[in-house]
């Protein structure tokens, strides 16, 4: 069984949606495709099972929000 899930996430400017992908692309692998669309990051994670799926999509919102926090502080 193979699933997928599309996550859009909308930021204030695409300065910063660029900024964010920056720092959390590194860890996309095969599993995580990203890109910046205007001021939106939108991702596709895919996975063979609905927890494996869940596990990823909690540590890649994880990464948004460390990194989001940087990019705010700056």
């Amino acid at each position: 069984m193979k699933i997928s899930c599309d996550l859009c996430i909308e930021y204030d400017n695409s300065e910063k949606a660029e900024k964010i992908l920056r720092s959390i692309k590194v860890d996309d692998f095969d599993f995580v495709t990203s890109e910046v669309h205007n001021k939106r990051i939108e991702a596709t994670i895919k996975s063979k099972s609905v927890s494996s799926l869940l596990h990823t999509l909690d540590d890649y919102l994880a990464c948004l929000s460390v990194a989001e926090k940087i990019v705010d502080k700056n």
